[in-house]
């Protein structure tokens, strides 16, 4: 399908933003506002990230980093909307559950980093687990307000075709109707991982916030705003991604 011509026009619209923010960036620099110890100017990105890439430190650091991202991202996604799709479902679990969300979920995950460490060590483990908490709340939440907006009416149009089982109401309405609240929580959850990947790391978990530390602790500042800027295209690569997919997905809605 042909991109129309608002698509195009909203993209055009985009460049020309990040023209302006890198060139706004660059004139402040060379016109001395800023201190370039401060502030490192784009055009000093290039050569910078050059090095990361021929010393190897950089494919390194996004190894390390993709790896915690993809299991805290799935182990959250997961368990997060399978608990909120059964929560919004079961009166009874969600009663039960109520007084355990309200005392956890005020809880950040960066809150969580000091018994990651003690359960689990500097390790993978330990950034996964601070990943996946800071995802499992979005997801949760998603997943149970998408069931709790489901019309009543089809759980009666469902029982009146012979799924009025908890398994048939689940498979054929819950799933079926939740479905777009759903990916939205995934979607959000995309970008709240990576965030939470930086705060797992800084305190020597191998990745890209680790390296970022130790780009600060040398005052090589450039160096920082290159892997601040290699996570942004890693997030708009995923997020592109999971676009790709929610369409495929929801082809169903026309």
């Amino acid at each position: 399908m042909r991109p129309d011509r608002t698509s195009l026009t909203r993209l055009g619209l985009g460049v020309l933003g990040l023209l302006v923010l890198f060139g706004s960036w660059e004139a402040i620099v060379r016109l001395g506002w800023v201190p370039a110890g401060l502030l490192p100017a784009p055009s000093s990105l290039g050569p910078a990230w050059l090095d990361e890439v021929r010393n190897g430190a950089w494919q390194t650091a996004i190894r390390d980093s993709l790896t915690h991202y993809v299991l805290g991202l799935v182990i959250g996604s997961v368990l997060g909307a399978l608990v909120g799709l059964l929560c919004g479902a079961v009166p009874v679990l969600d009663a039960l559950l109520a007084g355990v969300v309200r005392v956890l979920r005020p809880i950040p995950g960066l809150a969580w980093v000091p018994f990651a460490i003690l359960w689990f060590g500097l390790n993978t483990a330990g950034a996964t687990f601070v990943i996946a908490i800071s995802v499992f709340w979005i997801n949760f939440y998603a997943a149970y307000g998408a069931v709790q907006s489901i019309d009543p009416d089809l759980y009666e149009v469902a029982a009146a075709f012979g799924h009025g089982s908890f398994v048939g109401r689940l498979t054929k309405v819950v799933l079926p109707a939740s479905a777009p609240g759903l990916l939205a929580g995934l979607r959000t959850g995309l970008g709240q991982a990576w965030m939470s990947v930086v705060a797992a790391e800084l305190f020597g978990v191998p990745g890209i916030g680790a390296r970022m530390m130790q780009a600060s602790s040398l005052l090589a500042t450039d160096l920082v705003v290159v892997y601040m800027l290699t996570m942004a295209l890693l997030y708009a690569l995923t997020d592109m991604l999971f676009m790709v997919v929610r369409r495929r997905l929801l082809g169903w809605q026309g």
